[in-house]
């Protein structure tokens, strides 16, 4: 039975690996991403998609699971309970690294959450699935000794709501995660996904050391740019004109052990062609893993800050994920009453 299931979440993590990428190589192509540095965070919007198909039913069911690559969507739960529950549990151990997550489904009062997908949100998920007001908000103004009721939305109540919600999960660490205007009167349903996540490198850089030196960018062209120098052993591979550098993370307390990849491809340009190629062959990215240190010269790392605005749902549809963000969207597995 262990071993069954050990087989099972390999092969859901080369489902997710194979969609991170076709999802690393969609960004590649948004305008605003083929002129200035990426950032996303491909286990939690996979994790948001695997609720979603959750409480889907239909051909909406379907094409969740095609875009994610599981043909079973038993699978998504099983890896998703073990990402969730194990990989980003909430934890701040002495000397290891900060995780916090946070994960809710927020349902418009008009329509009637399923207990069923409510108990399956929490125990695999770990997401509260609630019921909020995103229309009703009745004021009276008094006119010429009349009172006057006046309906409207209750977008920033709701927005509200959610962004204190997540503050509370994540103990202050992440504060808003829904922007003014991202949800109007018509919204019916809102999925919160956040993650925080701050550690230490093992072995770190001395501030001292760095140095600046060329950064060469997509377009061809370099800037000068500070780098972190080192040298003795490091963890790299290097082979079929791939570089792949593991920096583990303290582990302090905690019994998991985080580490940052970062892959480098021989051609200064190569980075999305590469997204493209481990996206046909995940397999590729788990041969490329540095397994042991080796001794190196010199190492030099750029220091950097990412930041990235962009709109998902648009990326998903350019993978065929249309069904979930319109008016035929089936979530009769979450809800009683239709989307609609």
């Amino acid at each position: 039975m262990a071993t069954t299931l050990a087989t099972d979440v390999r092969l859901s993590i080369a489902h997710q690996t194979r969609f991170v990428f076709r999802l690393a190589s969609a960004i590649s192509s948004n305008p605003k991403s083929t002129v200035n540095n990426a950032a996303f965070s491909p286990v939690s919007l996979h994790v948001a998609l695997s609720l979603i198909t959750a409480g889907a039913g239909g051909a909406t069911r379907n094409q969740l699971a095609t875009t994610l690559g599981e043909g079973e969507v038993e699978g998504l739960h099983t890896l998703a309970e073990q990402v969730v529950q194990f990989v980003l549990a909430n934890a701040s151990n002495i000397g290891s690294p900060r995780v916090a997550f946070a994960n809710g489904v927020f349902v418009d009062a008009s329509l009637q959450l399923k207990p069923s997908f409510q108990e399956l949100a929490l125990c695999k998920y770990k997401a509260e699935a609630q019921s909020v007001d995103f229309q009703t908000k009745v004021t009276n103004f008094p006119v010429r000794k009349k009172e006057v009721f006046v309906v409207e939305g209750r977008a920033a109540e709701v927005t509200a709501q959610v962004n204190s919600w997540v503050e509370k999960v994540t103990t202050g660490l992440i504060k808003d995660i829904l922007p003014a205007g991202s949800i109007s009167n018509t919204t019916r349903l809102v999925l919160g996904n956040a993650l925080y996540f701050k550690g230490a490198w093992t072995d770190q850089f001395d501030p001292r050391g760095t140095e600046s030196d060329y950064f060469y960018l997509l377009d061809g062209s370099s800037i000068q740019t500070p780098f972190m120098y080192s040298s003795g052993e490091q963890y790299v591979s290097s082979s079929d004109g791939l570089k792949v550098l593991k920096l583990p993370y303290k582990q302090g307390g905690d019994k998991r052990q985080f580490s940052m990849y970062i892959l480098l491809p021989e051609a200064p340009s190569g980075i999305w062609s590469l997204a493209e190629k481990l996206s046909a062959e995940p397999e590729l990215l788990e041969q490329h893993i540095p397994r042991q240190k080796v001794a190196l010269r010199q190492f030099k790392l750029p220091k950097f800050k990412i930041s990235l605005g962009i709109e998902a749902s648009d990326l998903l549809k350019g993978l065929g994920l249309q069904l979930p963000f319109g008016a035929e969207a089936d979530l009769s597995k979450m809800v009683d009453s239709p989307m609609a």
